[in-house]
């Protein structure tokens, strides 16, 4: 294979436009273009929580997140085409529970914090929701895959547990949050 990327500018987009897989140009500012945008803010903030010291199956499984993100992202640029599976789902659910069973039940809500990790995790699964929000949006008005969309959801669902475990892992504590009317009941 050539080089794919020989030049970095082709001035195609200085209008305003972009251009889809298939070669369809659409405004920059579009649901779709919104779709991908989030989703490649969302893998370069995984990107970021990789950037510290974690558990090997921590990094094994965000690593993953990304090839499957940069998938998910090629996906929504080519409208019809399918990236992402159930299968991809199921697999996601299971990673999921696995770490889940590692934790104590949660009983409070908890804030963003808990370490550096864990706060760059949070940011991470905040973005993740958002991304989901895009694709929600795109999928009112044009077909996007049903599993786009779940993976997307669960993953946030990940993302939340491991910044639990990376809280722990960092020594720092879940910082709960202060239930103004519990606090008014005791």
């Amino acid at each position: 294979m050539g080089n794919r990327l020989s030049k970095i500018y082709t001035r195609t987009g200085d209008g305003g436009t972009t251009g889809l897989g298939n070669g369809e140009r659409v405004a920059k500012d579009c649901p779709r273009i919104e779709a991908i945008g989030a989703v490649d803010e969302l893998n370069c903030a995984i990107g970021r929580v990789l950037a510290h010291d974690l558990r090997e199956e921590i990094r094994t499984c965000l690593q993953e997140a990304q090839h499957k993100l940069f998938d998910l992202g090629g996906e929504l640029s080519i409208p019809g085409y399918q990236a992402v599976r159930e299968e991809d789902v199921t697999r996601l659910e299971a990673v999921l529970n696995e770490f889940n069973t590692q934790l104590p039940p949660l009983k409070e809500f908890i804030l963003p914090g808990g370490g550096r990790a864990a706060a760059d995790c949070h940011m991470a699964r905040a973005i993740c929701r958002r991304a989901e929000r895009r694709v929600v949006s795109l999928a009112r008005d044009e077909e996007v895959g049903e599993s786009v969309q779940v993976y997307l959801n669960r993953l946030s669902d990940l993302l939340f547990v491991l910044c639990r475990i990376l809280a722990r892992d960092d020594g720092g504590v879940e910082v709960l949050w202060r239930n103004p009317n519990r606090a008014n009941k005791g």
